[in-house]
């Protein structure tokens, strides 16, 4: 895949190199024990993992200020997770009870954060877009030098409500980030199937709106092109698009068995470019961090996940009541 690849060595501190570590390695241990608690029954309905794209919202929540906006698809908890949302109230949203972000009445695709400013996990594809747009009008109306992340699938770049939130934020120079999470398939469709141009950033030259595609398995080139993306926003330049190219490494949801890809395809991929391993090498390399130092950081971001499922089952379901309130009348 044709990716814009660091070109210098970014100026990253071994504290800063762990931390992306640990955020990366808490999301896809946390989502492997959603898996576990879905195939215990315990999670129902939909429910989308985000395991192998764990370096495109780390990377980019560490280029993101305290005020900056984020707004998502369904594939969503990993977000939650790097925003800084609690994994006990995460957990049990996605289990439907009382000590959810929703109050167990959105599931995996409906929980917010006001305080983490996170607005959703969307379930209809790209119905986001327009409201990432929205949000970043807002900061622009304020003056508040705030940006807004804009995530959303190579699948849902082809929904037409997307080019028309390009051209609005281009006409109105919003200062959002729109950031393609090219995973390769939408759902069970792979983009070389479904999309006429190979790299979908592209799109944006139509509207001004400039743009990059960037290598989403390498938490570093993440980070540096949204320190890019973000100052351009920043510096009233209007919006920036992001086609970070990614993998996932399990179906598109909990019910799909991937059987459009090969088992090859995917074992290369997490023998080869796992982001988590990745960053694991250059720590290890750098001797920034000890083989005994990571276990303990392993071991430690298990017990807040296992803490997160004990801490969910504990949570009563809500009442009945609860279906009449939080609602319009």
């Amino acid at each position: 895949m044709a990716v814009r690849k660091s070109t210098s060595k970014p100026n990253i501190s071994p504290d800063e190199l762990l931390k992306y570590y640990k955020d990366m390695l808490m999301i896809r241990r946390f989502e492997e024990k959603a898996g576990q608690l879905y195939g215990m029954g315990l999670i129902g309905g939909f429910c989308h993992l985000y395991i192998g794209q764990e370096a495109v919202v780390v990377g980019l929540e560490a280029a993101a200020e305290e005020g900056d906006k984020r707004i998502t698809s369904y594939r969503d908890h990993g977000h939650m997770l790097a925003a800084g949302m609690n994994p006990d109230g995460v957990m049990a949203e996605l289990t439907g009870r009382v000590g959810g972000y929703s109050k167990g009445k959105g599931g995996s695709m409906h929980m917010f954060s006001k305080e983490k400013h996170f607005y959703g996990g969307h379930g209809i594809v790209a119905a986001q877009v327009p409201l990432g747009a929205g949000l970043a009008f807002a900061d622009l109306y304020k003056e508040n030098g705030r940006v807004t992340f804009t995530y959303f699938g190579d699948g849902a770049a082809n929904q037409g409500q997307v080019y028309e939130t390009f051209n609005m934020a281009a006409l109105w120079e919003l200062p959002v980030i729109f950031v393609i999470e090219n995973n390769q398939y939408a759902m069970g469709t792979s983009q070389r199937r479904s999309t006429s141009s190979p790299d979908i950033y592209t799109r944006g030259a139509a509207f001004g709106i400039p743009g990059e595609a960037v290598d989403g398995m390498d938490v570093l080139s993440v980070k540096e092109a949204g320190d890019r993306a973000v100052n351009h926003c920043r510096s009233g330049k209007g919006p920036y698009i992001l086609e970070v190219k990614t993998y996932r490494y399990r179906g598109h949801s909990m019910s799909d068995p991937a059987k459009y890809r090969t088992r090859e395809e995917v074992q290369k991929m997490r023998e080869e470019r796992d982001a988590i391993e990745h960053v694991r090498s250059l720590l290890l390399t750098g001797k920034h961090a000890s083989e005994d130092d990571l276990k303990a950081i392993d071991k430690e971001v298990k017990a807040i996940v296992n803490a997160s499922a004990d801490f969910a089952k504990e949570s009563p379901e809500p009442d009945l009541d609860e279906l009449w309130t939080d609602i319009y009348a």
